[in-house]
């Protein structure tokens, strides 16, 4: 199994640890010489030894260059990033959660080895895995393992109710991720029970979360801030302090991927903040999404037109661009809007929203002003 991956990325070349996050940038010729070294079955270069020991303190094994690093080609049409929903099944049913039903579906374990290869094939580097809830589905453990092995940077979003389970820990402790991402929905168990309507629920996260800090997995909690749990938002930061773990705040509630209005009501009002305008993004471009069923968009959000990969494979990508361009036109409800320049909201998420019949002020900066959207 590799220790390194080298990659072409973003215009540069990288050496990456498949558990961190940070890498070592190098010149192209000494991406070049690698290559050619590792072709030849020479030994890692000296350079390499020390600068993996000063970035990351690891001492790599004696022996060739095609032992210790694994080497990704460029980006087939620029995609560089993935997200992936192994399903939408989860065992909770948030009140906010932006997936509407969640039915549990999707590929075979064949299907997503195959699109797992096909994304390989893309020139995706960096792949996040979610769901649903991603550790609940029977396939993951072999989807992370194959991810890993065709050296792929992965990222897991997880409610973290199964991390405590033994399996699961083995996996993640032997191949480790550079980032779990666990989503916090409370700090007592009255609250975070009731914000996911499942009792228990609460014991077990804690569980979960505690088992991950103990294995020393690369953590990340995210606090998702709603009308339910806005009370405990200071104990939900004082909880990450105390573990001394990193964490982001989530206060946006969106419409389902269907349109739906149903997870609105669970906005916390007060905790609505001023978004910076929408300057674009790289959605289709060097980034995509892939659901369950083995369909690709441009992101999580802008699902309208899809790209069966189980059908047409890794060339299919070759028309997402000009679908992410369409779907980034200021169209719909939003034409003709004189202040489209400042939109706080890409094309894609106000139209779910449109849908939902929204409030304004959930979405557009103007609203307040009575301006069009």
């Amino acid at each position: 199994m590799h220790e390194l991956i080298a990659a072409p990325f973003v215009g540069g070349y990288f050496v990456l640890r498949p558990d961190r996050l940070q890498g070592i940038k190098i010149p192209e010729v000494k991406f070049r010489e690698l290559e050619r070294g590792s072709a030849a079955g020479e030994a890692c270069p000296v350079w390499l030894v020390d600068a993996a020991s000063r970035r990351w303190g690891i001492t790599l094994p004696g022996g060739r260059i095609d032992e210790s690093v694994l080497f990704r080609q460029p980006p087939l049409y620029g995609h560089s990033r993935a997200s992936w929903e192994i399903n939408l099944g989860c065992d909770y049913d948030c009140e906010h959660c932006y997936l509407g039903e969640k039915r549990f579906a999707g590929l075979p374990d064949e299907g997503k080895f195959r699109m797992l290869h096909t994304l390989r094939d893309a020139g995706v580097l960096w792949l996040q895995i979610t769901g649903g809830e991603p550790l609940i589905d029977p396939g993951f453990i072999p989807s992370y393992r194959l991810a890993h092995e065709l050296g792929m940077m992965v990222e897991i979003l997880s409610n973290g109710s199964r991390l405590g389970h033994a399996k699961t820990l083995e996996a993640l402790t032997a191949l480790r991720p550079y980032r779990i991402s666990l989503s916090v929905y409370g700090a007592t168990a009255e609250t975070y029970d009731g914000l996911t309507r499942r009792r228990g629920s609460f014991k077990r996260f804690s569980k979960g979360l505690a088992a991950g800090v103990e294995a020393g997995l690369p953590l990340d909690l995210s606090l998702i801030i709603t009308s339910g749990n806005a009370h405990e938002q200071q104990r939900m930061r004082d909880w990450a302090g105390e573990l001394a773990l990193p964490y982001r705040e989530y206060t946006h509630m969106s419409p389902t991927i269907y349109g739906g209005a149903e997870s609105l009501p669970s906005q916390s009002v007060a905790h609505l903040t001023t978004r910076e305008p929408f300057k674009g993004c790289n959605a289709g471009h060097t980034f995509l999404h892939v659901d369950p069923h083995g369909l690709a968009s441009i992101c999580k959000v802008g699902r309208d037109e899809q790209i069966n990969l189980m059908a047409e494979g890794v060339h299919g990508l070759s028309r997402l661009g000009a679908i992410a361009d369409r779907l980034m036109l200021r169209t719909g409800g939003c034409s003709g809007c004189q202040l489209s320049e400042s939109c706080s909201v890409c094309r894609p998420l106000a139209k779910r929203y449109q849908g939902a019949k929204a409030p304004l002020k959930s979405y557009c900066q103007h609203g307040q002003k009575g301006s069009a959207a």
